[in-house]
């Protein structure tokens, strides 16, 4: 066959023509090729689509930061809060009231509120290592 039929023929009387002279028309699905000028048109074409998605993606990215920055915060109390909730307290470094128990062998430490929060057993540097003083104030 023929690569090409009716090549001399104007392309506005030549579908005509084909028509005419074929023994069916049928509908049938091909890739099309296109010509130079089509290519160049749809780089064209696609580099500006490029430019675009490019201008498009950086007000993303710097609306994104935006967001980043107002959700940080409370990512980080959201955080505290569920660790707090899990653990059923927080913690907390406040000033507390350290008491040795000589007699006991333990060392204490207690909140303003006066709840002990800490004991452990004496060590060795806590030990009153003198002998007891008179209380009474007297040598008797």
């Amino acid at each position: 066959m023929e690569k090409v039929l009716c090549g001399g023929v104007p392309e506005a009387v030549r579908a005509q023509m084909l028509r005419d002279s074929c023994d069916k028309v049928e509908e049938v699905g091909y890739m099309k090729p296109y010509t130079p000028e089509e290519i160049t048109q749809m780089k064209d074409e696609l580099a500006e689509a490029s430019i675009e998605i490019n201008e498009i993606e950086e007000e993303k990215r710097v609306i994104m930061e935006g967001f980043k920055l107002k959700l940080k915060p409370l990512e980080t109390q959201k955080k505290d809060l569920l660790l707090n909730i899990k653990n059923k307290a927080e913690f907390v470094k406040e000033d507390c009231f350290k008491f040795i128990d000589q007699e006991e062998g333990m060392v204490g430490f207690y909140n303003s509120l006066g709840d002990l929060i800490e004991s452990r057993p004496i060590r060795h540097e806590e030990r009153q290592l003198s002998i007891g003083f008179n209380k009474t104030g007297t040598n008797d």
